[in-house]
C-alpha cells in the first residue's frame, strides 16, 4: 500500500509483474498499444468547477512530492524511446499555476524537435503567457469552457473569471496555437441550452469544439446518471440549429467523435462550417480503441481514467534507476490495464462501478 500525503489513500501495484512484452511498447492484455501520453504537472487548479472539485478545494501535494521540470522531461524521453509514445498532453489541475511551464515545454521540445505537446488549460492566465508557450515549443491547447454567460460561468466555476477565459483562447490562436480546441461540459438546467451558442461561437473564431459528459470524477462523488446530459441530447440540441453529418476522417482511438457542422439549411454536399466533437465516456463508450497512458503529477503511472490502482515511478527515479527500469515498471502498469472503465467491462453506469477516490483534477485529464 502507498499513501500520497494529502490525498486519499490509493493502492499502488507492488513489483512489476512479468508478461508485458519488451519489443511492444505500453501494450496491454486486451490488445491496445498506448501511444498518447497525458502527464499532469500539477493537481492544484485557481476554479472550483461544480463538477470537479469542492468549493473550498482539496488539499494539495506538497511541491517536494511533484515532479520537477527534469524528471518531467526524463519520463517523457523515456516514454518517447523505449516505449513508443507519439505525442504529448501536458494536464493538471491546472498546467498554468506552474510558474516554470515554459521550461517544462522547453526541455521537451529540445529533446524531442518532432513530438506534438499540448495543453490542457482553463485558460486564465493564459494571455499573458501563449506566446511565450508558443515559442518555447508548445503545439497547440485545449481551453476549457462551458458557458459564455458571465453569470453561469461563475455559477459552475464558483469563479467570476470568464474575460480572462475568453482573452486566454483569443491569446492562444494569435499565437499559433492551433487549432484552438474547447472542451465543454453541459449541466442539465445550467448550460445545456447553451451548446448551439458555445458551437457557432466557436465555428465563428475557428475553434474546435467538444462536447464532454460529465463523467463520475467528481470529488464530492454527487454525480449520477439522471443528471448527465447525453451524447445524443447533446447532437439533438445542436441539430436544431445546425445540420450534423459524420467526419469521414478516421477516428484511429480519438476520444470525440467528430462531425461536419452546416447552416441547418445547408444541403448534404455544402462546404461544412467545421467540426464539433462529442466526447461520451458514459453512454458511447470507446475504451477498446483506447491509446492513452497517464502520469500524475507525483509521477504514477494510471493505466486507465477510472483505475483503482497507480505504479509509482517517482522512487525510481530519484533513487538512481536506469531508463530501461523505468521503462520496465511503467509497461508492467500498462499490461495490467483493465479493459474498461476501471474494470472488466464497460459500464460507468452499471451497478458495479465504483468511482475511484481521486478526483479528475487530482488525476489529470
Amino acid at each position: 500500500m502507498s499513501v500520497s500525503l494529502g490525498l486519499p489513500q490509493i493502492r499502488s501495484a507492488g513489483p512489476a509483474p512479468s508478461g508485458a512484452p519488451r519489443e511492444a511498447g505500453l501494450v496491454d492484455r486486451h490488445g491496445r498499444r498506448a501511444t498518447d501520453m497525458r502527464l499532469s504537472v500539477i493537481d492544484k487548479c485557481n476554479l472550483r468547477c461544480t463538477y470537479c472539485m469542492p468549493a473550498d478545494g482539496l488539499p494539495w501535494l506538497p511541491a517536494a512530492q511533484l515532479m520537477t521540470a527534469g524528471e518531467i522531461a526524463r519520463l517523457v524521453g523515456v516514454g518517447v524511446t523505449e516505449l513508443g509514445i507519439a505525442e504529448l498532453r501536458l494536464t493538471g489541475g491546472e498546467p498554468l499555476v506552474r510558474r516554470d511551464l515554459e521550461e517544462i515545454v522547453a526541455g521537451v521540445r529540445a529533446a524531442h524537435p518532432g513530438l506534438p505537446v499540448s495543453l490542457t488549460t482553463n485558460g486564465i492566465g493564459l494571455a499573458g503567457r501563449a506566446q511565450a508557450l508558443a515559442e518555447a515549443g508548445l503545439t497547440r491547447v485545449n481551453i476549457s469552457l462551458d458557458s459564455l454567460c458571465a453569470e453561469t460561468f461563475r455559477l459552475l466555476a464558483r469563479r467570476d473569471r470568464l474575460a480572462d477565459v475568453l482573452a486566454g483562447a483569443e491569446a492562444a490562436a494569435a499565437a499559433g496555437l492551433a487549432p484552438v480546441k474547447i472542451n465543454a461540459v453541459l449541466m442539465r438546467g445550467v448550460n445545456d441550452h447553451e451548446a448551439p451558442d458555445l458551437l457557432a461561437w466557436s465555428l465563428a473564431r475557428g475553434f474546435a469544439l467538444r462536447f464532454i459528459e460529465q463523467m463520475p470524477l467528481d470529488a464530492d462523488h454527487g454525480w449520477t446518471r439522471a443528471d448527465m446530459v447525453t451524447a445524443a441530447e447533446i447532437r439533438d440540441r445542436l441539430s436544431r440549429r445546425f445540420r450534423l453529418s459524420p467526419h469521414p476522417a478516421r477516428r484511429d482511438g480519438a476520444p470525440a467523435e467528430l462531425w461536419d457542422v452546416r447552416p441547418a439549411t445547408a444541403a448534404a454536399q455544402d462546404e461544412p462550417l467545421g467540426t464539433v466533437g462529442v466526447i461520451a465516456s458514459v453512454t458511447e463508450p470507446f475504451c477498446a480503441d483506447c491509446k492513452r497512458t497517464r502520469i500524475t503529477a507525483e509521477g504514477k503511472v494510471r493505466s486507465c481514467l477510472f483505475s483503482h490502482e497507480e505504479v509509482d515511478l517517482l522512487p525510481l527515479l530519484r533513487d538512481g534507476a536506469t531508463d530501461a527500469e523505468l521503462a520496465d515498471r511503467w509497461r508492467a502498469a500498462m499490461w495490467l490495464k483493465p479493459r474498461a472503465h476501471g474494470m472488466d467491462h464497460v459500464g460507468l453506469d452499471s451497478a458495479d462501478y465504483v468511482q475511484p477516490d481521486r478526483s479528475m483534477s487530482a488525476i489529470g485529464g
